[in-house]
């Protein structure tokens, strides 16, 4: 694969990306409903100040929903052993969940308002074939504190799981795990084969997504994105999975559904294009989360782990 784009090549794909958004529209004004209260108050605060706007979307930006575990995870929530451990460069803990007692790890990364029981199935198959797993709580996610988090905070917490837990011989992302664990892989976590499922792409991208559906004027999203560089020091684009991709030369099989009304499609094709060894599944009607219970893609994976070069 190359690990460049040529500006031919980025032109299409800024053209099939447009046509994708335009396309998946209404599905993602479905899957994220914003409640009036809160399209109102951007709108009032829109009038008032360009700084009290970002702040607010800031906010919401990184305040992920909590859900009540749903009973297909039971299982696993009550028979891994769960502990907390404090992520020293964040100084915050997280909860992590043990399933299994194998020496042969796999680490699972949940997504945007996941939890570490979220990918149940895939573990259960990874039971069955041998290998124990290891998963976590995001920071403010499912048991763990706090109330905000960020995609560096999923990455930190990566590391600190592997210096705890490692060595892992794969990993399995979902969403915004798997732009996570991309970026964990590139700056130093030492895993054989990688798992991507529902991977969101460019960081732009999201944020544009995220002041469309805050019914926000375009021009936010370049004032969020200044805002969140200049609290990280770092360019956002630095995290987006296309770059990471570039960097990495394990396998990496990228899994997406062709009806992802929360993550278009077109992601995984750029991610993909730019490995240096990656194999590309594009699932059908499965959409963001049902493609975690398949079990045409939960074979794939686990064959994937066991004989990645096949």
């Amino acid at each position: 694969m190359t690990s460049k784009f040529s500006k031919k090549y980025r032109k299409q794909y800024l053209a099939v990306r447009f046509t994708e958004m335009a396309k998946n529209q209404k599905k993602h004004q479905e899957s994220l409903k914003i409640p009036k209260i809160i399209l109102a108050a951007g709108s009032f605060l829109s009038f008032i100040s360009d700084r009290l706007t970002v702040r607010f979307a800031a906010r919401l930006f990184t305040t992920p929903l909590k859900h009540r575990i749903p009973k297909r995870e039971h299982e696993m929530e009550q028979h891994s052993k769960q502990e907390k451990l404090l992520v020293q460069t964040l100084q915050k803990e997280i909860v992590v969940y043990q399933y299994g007692t194998s020496s042969k790890k796999i680490l699972l990364v949940h997504g945007w308002s996941g939890r570490g029981t979220q990918l149940v199935k895939i573990a259960d198959a990874l039971l069955e074939k041998g290998y124990a797993v290891v998963s976590f709580d995001a920071p403010a996610h499912g048991k763990s504190a706090g109330s905000t988090t960020l995609m560096p905070e999923f990455i930190a917490s990566i590391f600190e799981i592997e210096k705890q837990y490692g060595p892992f011989e794969a990993a399995v992302g979902h969403s915004l795990g798997g732009m996570s664990l991309l970026n964990a892989v590139k700056d130093g976590l030492k895993i054989n084969q990688l798992v991507t499922i529902g991977s969101g792409d460019v960081v732009r991208d999201i944020i544009d997504d995220f002041v469309a559906k805050l019914q926000l004027k375009p021009k936010y999203s370049g004032l969020l994105q200044a805002y969140f560089e200049d609290k990280s020091n770092r360019k956002m684009d630095d995290y987006s999975s296309y770059r990471a991709a570039q960097k990495i030369d394990i396998p990496v099989l990228v899994i997406h559904d062709q009806d992802d009304a929360d993550v278009p499609v077109n992601c995984a094709h750029h991610i993909h294009q730019n490995l240096q060894n990656g194999t590309l599944m594009i699932t059908q009607k499965l959409g963001h989360r049902k493609i975690l219970g398949d079990p045409q893609v939960i074979e794939k994976v686990i064959h994937f782990i066991q004989h990645p070069e096949s």
